[in-house]
């Protein structure tokens, strides 16, 4: 049978029950039980690492009301036979994912979270009538899903329902929290001056975090799951039977992003093995741990493409799932002085920074090295050398969809912060084929923005494009090499006339200006 993807899939019964490809995580369930000395795990994985199927799966294999033996047929966990029989569907599940508590405003924001807790007690709502949980909490239960709880109440939601479950089970509960940061990312993005919004969401969301996972004796096991770790003593106060695992961590590297192999197996699946080394080229290169991976949202996604038209050429299919943002801010902050670093990153180099795994959101744009540690973290940089090990590691961008990102961030940017009469000086110069002129007014352009010693042509000709936009002409760029296509093609229909242009950089400084038309 042909292989089938499903694009974007986050629901494991979903994915299962549909035949879909399905690249086989599950021997993490048992690292996790077995392996593992802690109560409760946190990881932290950049976005579209798979973090949301893995926690799905986590809960269909734990669920005590599902029968999943059909789910899991034939992968790695079932190889585990007194394992599956002990902990298969042995124990109440409570999965719940704050991705959508997030809003320009606490109040709305609150309001979403109070509206994910009554939907989660809507989903649970037997409890409701069950003879073996106290009357009380019912009561509690009942505000909490008319969403009439109070601000303690809503702190201490998820520690009601794990002790309702345990009740009416007669067993220990498990509980997952996905996207456990999204509500306290958006506060600090937001920035709103005089609500306090971040400090009141990071109350509500270490109330609710440390009441549920702070020697609670209703709970079995504990896995969250988001993108960022925040420091222990910021938001998991008193937790300490507590375990975390972040992309410089060996342990549980191999779950998250796809391994070479599975690469392979897949390609191999769909008949796909020619198209090996694009794949490699654009979606390999992050290290977690000491592993080398692959972002499987990629993967699938250009995958499925190429099984509809193989001829497809891969897209930067992971930068349209965030702002970006990230690379913006620190290219806006000049007083870090990074300009060197980043032009060695976009020429393929390295840079060796001091990083940490142990943040909170609203130091992030503090100091530099904690704006390095969020690139890394979120999956813009990665390690250069998988061995490496300590606080400062040599940092590279992945592989060519995320330098794309980087190249049309920092040009976007620096195309809206050029001095206009310079603009104005290179057009004039281009259109009456002054060189000289124009020579210079691009080298002072640049002078302005970043240098162009040792550097690659893609910059040159995402530069100029952003140079152009906005000056009332057609701009045609073609970033992908062709047969007698120009980089850059200016129409201007007013005076019927066009402009070409080749970007090419040279292999050594022009003894004037650098810059040869």
């Amino acid at each position: 049978m042909p292989v089938r993807i499903l694009i974007g899939a986050e629901n494991f019964h979903e994915l299962r029950s549909s035949g879909c490809y399905y690249v086989d995580k599950t021997e993490l369930i048992y690292d996790l039980v077995h392996d593992n000395t802690s109560k409760v795990t946190l990881f932290t994985r950049p976005r579209r690492f798979g973090k949301t199927l893995t926690m799905s799966m986590i809960e269909s294999f734990f669920d005590i009301q599902r029968d999943s033996k059909p789910d899991f047929n034939g992968l790695d966990i079932m190889k585990h036979g007194d394992f599956c029989a002990e902990w298969m569907n042995q124990y109440p599940v409570l999965f719940v994912s704050f991705k959508d508590a997030e809003s320009l405003s606490f109040d709305t924001a609150y309001a979403k979270l109070k509206s994910i807790i009554a939907d989660l007690c809507k989903k649970n709502e037997y409890l409701e009538s069950s003879d073996r949980v106290n009357r009380a909490d019912v009561e509690k239960f009942e505000r909490l899903m008319n969403e009439t709880a109070s601000d303690a109440e809503i702190q201490s939601s998820l520690l009601t329902l794990l002790r309702m479950m345990s009740a009416h089970f007669g067993r220990q509960a498990i509980l997952l929290i996905d996207e456990y940061d999204v509500p306290l990312a958006k506060a600090n993005e937001v920035k709103e001056g005089g609500d306090g919004y971040y400090r009141k969401m990071l109350d509500v969301i270490r109330g609710i975090m440390s009441s549920a996972l702070k020697t609670n004796d209703y709970l079995k096991l504990g896995v969250v799951a988001g993108c960022l770790k925040i420091a222990k003593e910021s938001i998991f106060t008193g937790v300490n039977n507590f375990a975390s695992y972040t992309v410089l961590d060996d342990r549980f590297s191999r779950y998250f992003g796809f391994t070479q192999t599975e690469v392979d197996e897949l390609l191999n699946a769909a008949g796909l093995e020619e198209k090996r080394g694009v794949f490699r080229e654009w979606y390999d290169g992050y290290i977690i741990g000491s592993e080398a991976v692959y972002c499987p949202w990629d993967v699938m996604y250009y995958a499925s493409d190429l099984l509809y038209r193989n001829t497809a050429k891969p897209k930067n299919y992971w930068k349209n799932t965030s702002s970006n943002g990230i690379i913006r801010d620190f290219v806006e902050r000049m007083d870090f002085r990074v300009k060197g670093k980043f032009e060695e990153l976009m020429n393929g180099g390295t840079v060796q920074v001091n990083v940490s795994d142990d943040l909170t959101y609203d130091t992030l744009h503090d100091t530099e090295n904690n704006l390095w540690s969020v690139l890394l973290m979120t999956g813009y940089l990665t390690k250069a050398d998988p061995d490496e090990e300590g606080d400062i590691l040599s940092l590279k961008i992945p592989n060519k969809e995320v330098a794309g990102i980087f190249q049309d961030t920092v040009a976007s940017f620096f195309s809206e912060h050029l001095d206009i009469s310079k603009q104005r000086s290179l057009m004039e110069a281009l259109w009456s084929g002054d060189e000289a002129a124009a020579s210079k007014a691009i080298s002072d352009l640049l002078w302005q923005t970043i240098s162009y010693m040792d550097y690659h042509e893609d910059y040159y000709h995402a530069f100029l494009a952003g140079v152009f936009v906005g000056r009332g002409y057609e701009v045609d760029s073609n970033k992908e090499p062709g047969l007698g296509r120009p980089d850059i093609r200016l129409t201007d229909d007013d005076n019927h006339r066009v402009l070409i242009i080749e970007a090419k950089r040279s292999d050594s400084q022009q003894r004037q200006y650098g810059t040869r038309l």
